[in-house]
């Protein structure tokens, strides 16, 4: 099978094109490398590998491709709201316009990166896939948008799937430590102390990042009848977590580190926790990897074997935020000098 991965380069991106080609999938990837040099470790390469914005991808490009894994985006809440023009660009507009494209080639299934932080400020507990959206981001928005759009393409030929996928954590050659769990485990390994900006109540859904990309195969290989236009959260019903259970769990690994509260960001509008009876249904084999304790030790054994600092942790490397924010501030000085 012919797939082509948008972000291969990316946090989950990287687990995807391994886990292709173990199967022996001919994987193309497509990724800006905006973030080149912020690997962990050595990634596995595609078969071919397009650098470039997937938004100028072309048919040809596409010729022959069964099926395009769309992860490339303006990532999170806070780089959303950077620059939301710019989010909103790339998420909504480049994405529609990805799966036109898509399409007119004659690619069969389009599997779309989506997130349950749609879900925002949730009305209630146990947010399933026909619960209100309510989203506190550009970020959020664009995703809903994004998925609005792409539906409207589906038909008899054209499978596209939109994976709702929870908030991911865990380690990859692409290591982010802005994410809530991989962040309380960094601080709590360089710093001895569990930094809590809220005050820890509100619920997330977690999932590995190598599970998101094991859900993404197994969608691939599902019977197009089955998950045709289908919105599919991704995840497990047991790993919805409030904030301070995670922080309990870190203090297990390292006893010693302080659990500190510190409010700063006052109420998170984000809290929600979600269902995935409708995952369990399309895909009865499938079973994440993954428990947060499991996920969690395996980076535990990683930082010790990576030395992680705390300059790691306080530097822009494994935050796309700051590496992002500092190579737009080289392009525009690069721009102001005619460089």
């Amino acid at each position: 099978m012919k797939v082509l991965i948008t972000g291969h380069k990316g946090y989950i991106g990287t687990h995807l094109v391994e886990l292709l080609k173990q199967r022996g999938d001919y994987v193309i990837g497509c990724d800006l490398n905006l973030f080149d040099g912020c690997q962990w470790e050595s990634l596995v390469s595609p078969d071919e590998e397009l650098i470039k914005d997937f938004r100028q991808l072309t048919i040809d490009e596409l010729k022959d491709v069964d099926c395009v894994m769309h992860l490339a985006a303006i990532s999170n809440d806070p780089m959303g709201d950077l620059d939301e023009e710019l989010t909103y660009d790339v998420n909504l507009h480049g994405s529609i316009k990805l799966a036109e494209i898509s399409k007119r080639a004659g690619v069969k299934r389009f599997l779309y990166s989506s997130s349950c932080s749609i879900y925002g400020k949730g009305e209630h507990l146990d947010l399933d896939e026909n619960s209100p959206l309510n989203p506190v981001s550009a970020y959020a928005a664009s995703k809903i948008e994004a998925e609005r759009g792409i539906a409207k393409l589906a038909d008899e030929k054209f499978t596209p799937v939109f994976l709702r996928n929870s908030t991911a954590y865990g380690f990859s050659p692409m290591l982010r430590i802005d994410l809530v769990a991989n962040n309380l485990l960094g601080s709590a390994f360089t710093k001895n102390e569990i930094r809590i900006m809220s005050d820890g109540t509100p619920w997330r859904p977690l999932i590995h990042c190598r599970d998101i990309a094991r859900a993404f195969v197994a969608l691939n290989l599902a019977p197009a009848e089955v998950i045709k236009n289908k919105q599919i959260n991704i995840g497990d019903n047991k790993e919805n977590y409030q904030v301070r259970n995670i922080a309990d769990m870190v203090q297990e690994l390292i006893p010693s580190a302080d659990v500190r509260y510190t409010g700063e960001v006052g109420a998170d509008p984000r809290n929600y926790r979600v269902k995935f009876d409708l995952l369990n249904q399309l895909l009865p084999d499938f079973r994440l990897e993954y428990d947060l304790k499991k996920g969690l030790n395996e980076l535990f054994d990683k930082f010790k074997q990576h030395n992680f600092s705390e300059a790691d942790f306080d530097g822009d490397k494994f935050v796309r935020l700051r590496t992002l924010r500092k190579r737009l501030q080289l392009l525009v000085t690069e721009k102001k000098h005619g460089l």
